[in-house]
């Protein structure tokens, strides 16, 4: 049996991925690294989970930026 913290987004709801996102790059930075319309016109982060739970390419590519972030702010273990 693995271990469950074996995977980085065990445990981290897409609100806290998208939160932590928007902190570190803000609306701007974040459109300009993942091309989502809800990301450039009006963004909010209601507006945006809403979308990303309904589209699932646009959710991983949020998800993997969320975990390439995480993994140069803290080194692996």
């Amino acid at each position: 049996m693995t271990a469950p913290n074996n995977n980085p987004l065990h445990g981290v709801t897409l609100e806290q991925v998208l939160t932590a996102l928007v902190a570190h790059y803000e609306w701007e930075g974040l459109a300009e690294r993942i091309d989502i319309r809800c990301f450039k016109n009006d963004p909010s982060i209601k507006s945006s989970l809403t979308f990303l739970r309904k589209t699932p390419w646009a959710r991983e590519k949020v998800e993997g930026l969320y975990v390439k972030l995480m993994r140069t702010k803290r080194p692996l273990e």
